[in-house]
């Protein structure tokens, strides 16, 4: 059931150093050099950048089209190179900001923003903040918020009891795991190491969330 949205929270994420000290807080100090250093990726032999940036794939974005549809513009807050916005814009128009410019859209701290730049918001934010970036999303208002997380974003006491008080909708897993790859190199051979899904949020919605495969 829905509840009513609170004020938002303000997060500085304006460095590096404050995804580290997420992951130490969270996990470990040695997992933390994994996520934001240059230590091993997702893909064997691919270095991990900063700032946790691995562009979606083609196939990530277009499946949510073909399962949702949105009302009014789309704001996609860490965009990267553009990747998931260029997908997009095919259908709708995008507002496309990132706290680290790429040589696409805006430069923009989402999670101190206090604006909201368009009623949907669809993104791949890193899995560190991912909640802190659907808190926030809710936070201003956005009528429907889509991101692209680990499937394991369903796990845990506390995880678990937030996602019970918000509008969350459906939860789209993919049958075939999506590949991401340093730069969206998606000539890298063999699939992805991780099961990723979409997580939808609908500000009206108050039933339960549903599962669906894509």
């Amino acid at each position: 059931m829905w509840i009513e949205a609170t004020p938002c929270h303000k997060y500085d994420v304006r460095s590096t150093e404050y995804l580290v000290g997420r992951l130490k807080m969270n996990h470990s100090a040695q997992k933390a050099q994994s996520i934001v250093g240059t230590n091993k990726g997702m893909n064997s032999g691919v270095e991990r950048p900063t700032l946790d940036f691995y562009p979606t794939p083609r196939r990530g974005t277009s499946a949510l089209l073909e399962v949702e549809s949105f009302v009014g513009d789309i704001w996609e807050c860490a965009c990267g190179d553009g990747m998931m916005s260029k997908v997009l814009e095919e259908k709708y128009k995008v507002v496309s900001t990132d706290i680290e410019p790429r040589g696409y859209g805006s430069q923009l701290d989402f999670l101190n923003s206090s604006d909201l730049l368009a009623p949907n918001i669809v993104t791949n934010p890193p899995f560190v903040i991912a909640q802190e970036f659907a808190e926030h999303a809710l936070g201003l208002g956005c009528d429907k918020l889509s991101l692209l997380c680990k499937l394991a974003f369903l796990e845990g006491v506390s995880r678990s009891a937030w996602l019970e008080t918000t509008p969350l909708k459906a939860v789209y897993v993919f049958k075939r795991r999506l590949k991401f790859t340093r730069n969206g190199d998606e000539n890298i051979k063999g699939g992805g190491m991780i099961a990723f899904a979409w997580f939808i949020w609908e500000r009206q919605y108050s039933q339960e969330p549903v599962i669906r495969w894509l």
